[in-house]
Order: structure tokens, then C-alpha cells, then sequence
């Protein structure tokens, strides 16, 4: 090698090292940041609600009874055999002492987050088989940490757990901690494996599909190792926009961060890998290897990544807190990943040179080895007959998408929220056996205390109601006379005792006629309570999915015809990505419905599954497109076309594969609403990159022909 030679690598290596330095000192920073995201989220939906819901309202004016800003949140313990005197005085004394139990090692107690002006209260059913108690938690003390930084909710459940255990024992009944409490926590100690679990087994699937690609006994550490360090810093970055209040985590954002992240930076990578690698073969010098790869894939990951995050960010106009949330947190990821992939990425493959391809080390010999293999035969196939290959691609999808209309995507109670059956669902499911649903949990109605009496007589006859009866300034004790209905700003509360557990849809749907009657007896009343928060969230995620998909729609289309610069393309790429949406939806009805036996979907799930499937799905129609383009440049459109799918065929499917196999593993996580998302998504995007960019793109740029490109210049060539 020349002095001159020398010379002329020594700064673009040390500027690959600095670099390299940056980023480690950056995710120093942000890492450690990554690890305490848990403490910061927020699973509760009553929190999420917008401002303007009835619910909300209702929720507002509910705090002021008990004269601070809280609310009631209920975990029930339902004791279920036959009970006697001795045993129901044995169990009532001891939950009269519970309020004294420590938290997971802290000095903290169960007391010190209970709503204020409630007791712990304990009652028979009238079956003479079951007891119940309710400990009446502050809805706003339980959102924060203990003094360790953990969540409040799960350390009080588990408290309970094994408090009871001999009590129970010693009276020979059984013990579930159940109710909206029993049940969150439960929800809280699945995302808790968000920690460990999900991420290690995601790595290790990326890993595993990464060494199969490559062939190569190191590579794969290096796309690996720029996607940890996006997602750290990423996460770092989110940890310090939620521990500010400036955006809301909950545990689903959590866990879609993770699998993004990894999924779109090893996407990038392996996009930037591949013609790296093919331009090896056409320089001498990596670092001339490197700019001309870099020519060619920055554009197609800017706008890969801006459609991403931009259509993330779209969801900020969503009316609830956690979704918009969502949108954010996802933007955020993406450009950690487009960032790192585009900036560490280059500067590791520069600093270990060729030798990190070994064994197969590409060297300067001129030779196009992506001319052949299987994509030039499926290229070929194509070119021969385009008309046959995008006729019976879209009838196929076509097929799939007319099932979507069986989608069950109404709404899930919280008890069908778990794949499982954990001791809050179970617990759950028998407390309806002996109690009305709704029983430690009413739907609260705010009313005029001049109305009282015509609300009351109204809501009797309300479809589900059991039982109204006005909140009393204290608790009813037997043989004394009751105490004063509870009376704030001339108005009082009446709690509604549903048959239907207060979460399921069944008691959602009864709202809107409780409301009516509560309406037209009294204009100024609000109800609210657990029944009303899940209608409301339900409601507003009915209107998001109105208002945003059309949003993203618009948006992603300019986009796309802004980097193809052609109307007419970025027309027929986003109808095949939609129609591969719907088809998606369809396939997921008949899986949902008959195979995995689930109870329905959130009504937030067809938003979710757009957003992924249509913003993702779009990446690799742009991967190949923008290829297709350069090469139309010099050799015309229908050649052009044919020499895209050869050159890019095998990328785009592992990167395919890739973020299949991420999204996938969220089905580890024991939730319903995770599991449908994490099979629609890693469905979605192998029907994308297979048939969708693989066969029906390339058919129909092939039947349309230089046209494709309209109105730009390149509809000549």
C-alpha cells in the first residue's frame, strides 16, 4: 500500500473510531436510563381518558367527596365455601388489620394508599357460600412508586396474596384476590417480563435469522449491536419525556418499542449491509465501498424511517392519553434506529474492515453475484408473464380481505384481556357466581340533591341495575340508624350496583341507556365509575379509527410521491399495501375466531395493526422502488423493474423475516390485545414482502410500464 494510500484512509478511519466513541458514550448515558422505563408507566385506563369525556367529568366531581384529589379504586378478595358465623367474624377481623402489611420490603404499607375517608369493608353473599372484601384503594397513590421504584399496585396484590393464604386455609374456604386491582395487577406483572423475557428472546430470535443471512460467525453482531444501542438510547430518551410528564408510557407502548426498534434498525441494517457488500465487489477501497453504498440507501432508510415516524406521530391525534402516547414514544424509536443505522452502523463496518464478512469475504473482482440465484428466476417469471402474476396475487388478497368484515374488534373486558387464566380472572368469573357483577365496583352517578329522588326512581328500571342506593357520609353498621346521604356543592353521588362485571363490554353497552334516563331526570348528572371509563375509551377509540387511518393515508402518499417523484406510483403502492391490510384483517378474523378461540378484540386493534402494517408494509415497496427507479434511469422501467427484485429479493426478505419474527414474539406475552397485534403484524409483513413486494408491485410496474413514473421524465424511458 502507497504513502498516499495511507494517508487517504487514516481520516475517514478516525473518523469512523470517533463515531464509534460517540455512540458508546451517548448510550453510557441513556442505557442505564432504558432500564427504569418500567417505573414510569401508567396501565390504567381512567387515566387515559380525554378531558371532555363524561366519564372524566364525572371522575372530577367524584373527588371532591372525599375532599381530596383521588379516587376510589377497588381490589376485591372474594373468599368462596360454605361460610359460618365463626368463619365470616374470623375473616372480618383479620382484613381489619391488613392496612397494616409492609410492601415488598419497603416501609410502605397497604394504608398508606387507600382512598381516603374508606374502610376496608367485608360482607357475606346471600348464597351463604362466598365473602367478599373490598380494600378500597386511592386510584392516585397506587400510579406511583414505592420507595424502591417499583410499582405500587403489584406489591399491594402479592401483599394480600399471601396474607390471606392461612386465614383462608384455617377456614377451610378458597382465596382470590380479583376486582379492577386484583386484575391491573395481574396486568402489571405481565408486562413486568417487558424487562427481561420479551427483549432477551427478541434479540435472540433477530440473532438467530441474522447468522442464517450472513453465514457468517461474527457479522451479526455488528446490525445487532447498532440496534441495542438505538433502542437504549431511545428508551433513555422516553424514560425522560415520561419521568417529566410530558408523554404517557404504559406497558403495550413498552413492549412495542422494544420490538420496533429492533425490527426497523435491523431492517435498515441489513439494507445498508447488503450493498455494502455488493459494492465491495466494485472498489478496492472499503471506504469508497462505503460511500457509494451509502449513495444508494440513504434516501430509500430517510424515507423508510420519516414514513414511520411521521405516521406515528399521527397518533397524537388520537383522544386518548395512552395512545397518543404511542405515537411519540414509536417516532422516537424509529429515528433512534434510522439515526444509528446510518451513523454507527457505517463506522463499525468501517473500522473491522472485510474480514467481518468472513468466511465468504467479498473482494474487488467485479463480479455482480446478485445477478443470480432464485430472485433472478422469480425476476424472470415476472417479466414473462406480469399480467398472470398480478391477477392471481390481488384475486388471492382479494379473497382474504372480504373475511375482515368478520373481525371481531368491539371491545374486550379485562377479563379476556389474559391468554391465561390467572387467580384475578378465575376469581373474577366466580365472584359473579354469588354477587351481582358490579358488586365493590357500582357506576357512580353525580346528581342534583333536588333530583335525587326522580334519578333514583329512573335508574331503577335501567337495563343491568340491581341496585341504587346514595353514598352515606359513613358505613352502615347493623342495628344503628343509617347515616346522612353524603351531600357536596348540592349534589350527591348514587352507586349503581351492575349485573355484569363493571369491565366487560356487556356492562360498556348498558351505559349509553343509563345516561338517557339519568339525562332526562336529572340534564346536569354525570355518570362515571369503571363501567363508564371502559364505554368512553371504547367511544374514543371508535373515533380515531375514523379520523386517523385517512390521515396516514394522505400523509404516506405524499411521501411516496415526493421520493419517487410520480403521483401514479405512490397511488399503486398504497393501494397494494392497503389491500394487503384488509386481506391481513381477514386472515386475522378466521385465525382469531376459530383457531386461537380468542373472546373479540380492543377496538383499538384495527388503528394498531394499520399503523404497522400500512407504515412498516410501505418500507419495502419503497427498499425496491427506489432501486427500481435508479436502475430505470439507465436501463428503462420494465428491465429496471426486473433487475430490482433480482438485486433486492433476498434483503428485503430476511429484513421481512426480521421484523415478522420481533413482532412475533409478543405473543409470548400472556394479553390478548398483544398477541392479535404481534400475529397481524408478523402475518402482515410476510404477505407484504412475499406476495405483495415480490410478485404484485413488480407485475404491475412491469404491465404499466414507463407510465408508472408519471407525470415526472422517466415515463419516456
Amino acid at each position: 500500500m502507497s504513502t498516499n494510500t495511507v494517508h487517504k484512509t487514516r481520516k475517514p478511519f478516525a473518523i469512523a473510531m470517533l463515531v464509534v466513541i460517540v455512540w458508546f458514550m451517548i448510550t453510557g448515558v441513556f442505557g442505564p436510563l432504558f432500564g427504569k422505563l418500567s417505573t414510569v408507566q401508567e396501565n390504567n385506563n381512567s387515566s387515559f381518558l380525554p378531558k371532555g369525556a363524561e366519564a372524566t367529568l364525572a371522575a372530577d366531581q367524584i373527588k371532591t367527596f372525599s375532599g381530596k384529589d383521588s379516587f376510589n379504586f377497588p381490589t376485591l378478595i372474594l373468599f368462596e365455601g360454605k361460610v359460618s358465623p365463626a368463619s365470616f367474624a374470623a375473616i372480618n377481623e383479620h382484613m381489619a388489620g391488613v392496612g397494616a402489611l409492609t410492601l415488598d420490603g419497603t416501609d410502605a404499607k397497604i394504608s398508606d394508599y387507600l382512598a381516603p375517608g374508606q374502610t376496608i369493608t367485608v360482607f357475606p353473599s346471600q348464597d351463604g357460600q362466598a365473602i367478599l372484601a373490598n380494600v378500597p384503594l386511592d386510584g392516585n397513590a397506587i400510579a406511583k412508586t414505592l420507595p424502591n421504584e417499583k410499582p405500587v399496585l403489584p406489591a399491594v396484590v402479592d401483599a394480600l396474596r399471601a396474607d390471606i393464604k392461612p386465614i383462608a386455609e384455617a377456614n377451610g374456604v378458597t382465596h382470590y384476590v380479583t376486582g379492577p386491582g386484583g386484575l391491573l395487577g395481574d396486568l402489571f406483572g405481565a408486562f413486568a417480563t417487558l424487562d427481561s423475557s420479551l427483549l432477551l428472546t427478541t434479540l435472540g430470535v433477530v440473532a438467530i435469522i441474522l447468522i442464517v443471512v450472513y453465514r457468517s460467525p461474527v457479522l451479526w453482531i455488528i446490525p445487532l449491536l447498532s440496534a441495542m444501542f438505538a433502542l437504549s438510547t431511545a428508551g433513555g430518551i422516553v424514560y425522560l419525556l415520561a419521568k417529566n410528564n410530558i408523554i404517557d408510557v404504559d406497558g403495550q407502548s413498552q413492549g412495542i418499542l422494544s420490538v420496533l426498534v429492533i425490527g426497523a434498525a435491523t431492517d435498515y441494517a441489513l439494507l445498508l449491509i447488503a450493498r455494502y457488500r455488493e459494492e465491495l465487489h466494485h472498489h478496492e477501497s472499503r471506504f469508497d465501498a462505503m460511500r457509494a453504498a451509502y449513495k444508494g440507501v440513504w434516501e430509500p432508510i430517510l424515507a423508510s424511517g420519516s414514513t414511520v415516524s411521521i405516521s406515528l406521530l399521527i397518533l397524537l391525534f388520537s383522544q386518548l392519553t395512552n395512545t397518543a402516547g404511542l405515537g411519540p414514544i414509536g417516532a422516537i424509536g424509529i429515528v433512534c434506529a434510522m439515526f444509528t443505522i446510518l451513523t454507527l452502523l457505517p463506522a463499525l463496518l468501517l473500522v473491522f474492515g472485510r474480514w467481518i464478512f468472513w468466511p465468504r469475504i467479498p473482494r474487488n473482482d467485479g463480479d455482480d453475484h446478485v445477478m443470480s440465484g432464485p430472485w433472478s428466476k422469480v425476476a424472470g417469471a415476472i417479466g414473462r408473464h406480469p399480467r398472470r402474476a398480478w391477477i392471481t396475487t390481488g384475486v388471492i388478497l382479494l379473497l382474504f380481505a372480504f373475511a375482515s368484515t368478520t373481525l371481531k374488534a368491539d371491545g374486550i373486558g379485562t377479563v379476556d384481556t389474559f391468554t391465561g387464566n390467572p387467580e384475578s380472572v378465575v376469581g373474577q368469573k366466580l365472584l359473579t357466581k354469588h354477587f351481582p357483577g358490579g358488586e365493590g365496583d357500582p357506576t357512580q352517578v353525580v346528581v342534583a340533591v333536588d333530583k335525587i329522588e326522580a334519578v333514583t326512581a329512573a335508574l331503577k328500571n335501567a337495563p343491568g341495575v340491581t341496585d341504587v342506593t346514595p353514598q352515606l357520609e359513613g358505613i352502615p353498621i347493623p342495628g344503628q340508624p343509617l347515616p346522612a346521604m353524603k351531600v357536596v356543592n348540592n349534589r350527591a353521588i348514587l352507586n349503581l350496583t351492575l349485573d355484569k362485571a363493571p369491565d366487560s363490554v356487556d356492562a360498556g353497552n348498558d351505559i349509553p341507556e343509563i345516561r338517557r334516563l339519568a339525562h332526562a331526570a336529572d340534564e346536569t348528572s354525570l355518570v362515571g365509575g369503571t363501567s363508564a371509563v371502559y364505554y368512553d375509551v371504547r367511544t374514543a377509540n371508535k373515533r380515531d379509527n375514523q379520523t386517523i387511518i385517512p390521515i396516514i393515508l394522505i400523509v404516506i402518499t405524499l411521501i411516496l410521491g415526493l421520493l419517487l417523484r410520480s403521483i401514479l406510483s405512490a397511488v399503486v403502492l398504497l393501494g397494494t399495501v392497503v389491500l394487503s391490510y384488509f386481506a391481513t384483517l381477514g386472515v386475522c378474523a378466521l385465525v382469531f375466531n376459530h383457531v386461537f378461540g380468542f373472546a373479540g378484540g380492543d377496538n383499538s386493534f384495527p388503528l394498531f395493526a394499520f399503523i404497522f402494517l400500512v407504515a412498516l408494509g410501505i418500507d419495502y415497496n419503497i427498499f425496491l422502488m427506489t432501486r427500481v427507479r435508479e436502475e430505470s434511469q439507465k436501463i428503462g422501467t420494465r428491465a429496471g423493474v426486473i433487475k430490482g427484485v433480482t438485486v433486492t429479493g433476498a434483503v428485503i426478505t430476511s429484513a421481512g423475516i426480521v421484523l415478522a419474527a420481533t413482532f412475533a414474539v409478543l405473543g409470548l406475552l400472556p394479553l390478548v390485545p398483544l398477541a392479535e397485534l404481534g400475529f397481524a403484524v408478523a402475518f402482515g409483513v410476510l404477505l407484504d414482502t412475499i406476495i405483495v413486494r415480490s410478485i404484485l408491485v413488480p407485475a404491475l410496474v412491469h404491465e404499466i410500464g414507463p407510465k408508472i413514473w408519471w407525470p415526472s421524465q422517466l415515463q419516456n424511458k
